[in-house]
């Protein structure tokens, strides 16, 4: 399965106060593993951006004024995301200005049913703790230092390894399907869900083992 981590950054809170978006990032995910398909950009907003929003994620106007525009990018990104589960940290917010986009070129807004909100994942696993990104990152203990401003790619990457903590899908999964009679006493075919290791008993270890299990059969443990 298939799904997209995504994140925005824009030049203020709001689109009811006009607010654009200035940066898109996502990574894609395959069976929660992080494949190499990213979609990243920096867009010129066509207005100014705030001063609290620099504060936030640092772009500034003269940064953003020879960036593409949304209406130029539109098609890639939808492609991109097309028929995938996309997660959102907060996901009201970043879909309210993507949809606000899409509005403004006339195209259909993105429907929630595709949408994964890890903030509302959060809140039901911990309710009346703190559930930002950097709460969650710390509760984890997952590495945040480059977090210095709020910028799309990292937080993405960020929210990649909070998702898989809060689903709990943090062990390799085995695929037990496709062995055939050869492979069944040497490779087990594994499909792995996280950076796990995963140890080969050796032959001589085997051998060890089976003479423990015939020695301890001889034993009469009622004696």
């Amino acid at each position: 399965m298939k799904e997209i981590i995504l994140d925005t950054e824009t030049t203020g809170l709001s689109v009811s106060d006009g607010h654009r978006i200035v940066e898109i990032g996502c990574i894609e995910l395959e069976d929660q593993i992080p494949t190499k398909n990213r979609f990243h950009c920096y867009l010129n907003p066509e207005r100014k951006v705030s001063e609290k929003a620099i504060e936030v994620h640092g772009y500034t106007d003269e940064f953003l004024s020879d960036k593409k525009k949304f209406k130029d990018i539109v098609d890639d990104f939808l492609s991109f995301i097309n028929n995938k589960k996309i997660i959102i940290h907060n996901a009201e917010f970043d879909l309210s200005h993507i949809n606000n986009e899409l509005s403004i070129l006339g195209r259909p807004k993105l429907s929630k049913e595709n949408i994964i909100d890890t903030l509302e994942i959060a809140r039901d696993k911990f309710p009346g703790s703190s559930i930002s990104l950097d709460a969650l990152c710390k509760r984890y203990r997952i590495d945040n230092s480059k977090r210095e401003k709020h910028t799309a790619l990292i937080d993405c990457e960020l929210l990649t390894k909070v998702y898989i903590n809060l689903i709990d899908q943090k062990e390799p999964l085995f695929n037990f399907h496709n062995i055939n009679e050869n492979e069944k006493n040497n490779n087990i075919n594994v499909k792995k869900k996280y950076n796990k290791k995963i140890l080969e008993i050796s032959s001589d270890e085997i051998k060890l083992h089976k003479e423990y299990l015939k020695n301890l059969n001889k034993k009469n443990f009622f004696n």
